[in-house]
């Protein structure tokens, strides 16, 4: 591995290369651990219970990435295929002995620079300015979801577009 796809800090090295799956590649260890970590970060400790396993992750276009550090996933989000070009992170989340090292934002950036078409995502309303550091745009009225309030956000990615670098 290049120095260039790690980042060491004091106890801390993480691949800076995300692992992309479909889901028929995933393992059972991986799913595992995707759930687990969406379940400790979404339902315990933002305390919002819903139904997370929504069956899109094991459509056959969803792609689950992922950053590692030390063999277990550090941070995560997957990619919808919605149909006419149309694209859905969703499910971005670290674990919380992770923040602070700039994983999601490097999930996003290798999401965006790897996917073309229209990206929506609906943001958690307190992460509209980050998402919008990104590149990502308001596309609709704030709504509330499972007690959490989100701003539906888009970003059109044509061929040689990079609005993240």
């Amino acid at each position: 591995m290049k120095a260039s796809e790690t980042e060491s800090r004091p106890g801390r090295q993480y691949s800076r290369q995300p692992v992309e799956r479909l889901f028929g590649d995933l393992t059972a260890a991986q799913l595992h651990d995707i759930l687990e970590l969406r379940s400790r970060v979404f339902i315990v400790e933002q305390e919002c219970v819903y139904h997370d396993i929504d069956g899109r992750d094991a459509e056959p276009l969803t792609k689950h990435v992922w950053i590692e550090h030390e063999g277990s996933i550090a941070a995560y989000l997957r990619v919808l295929d919605d149909g006419d070009g149309v694209f859905r992170i969703g499910r971005v989340v670290t674990s919380p002995e992770h923040r602070g090292h700039g994983l999601a934002a490097t999930l996003m950036a290798y999401v965006i620079t790897e996917q073309r078409g229209v990206i929506v995502l609906d943001a958690q309303a307190h992460l509209y300015d980050w998402y919008s550091r990104l590149g990502f745009t308001r596309s609709g009225a704030d709504f509330t979801e499972d007690g959490i309030a989100h701003v539906p956000m888009y970003l059109s990615r044509g061929l040689g577009s990079h609005p993240v670098e």
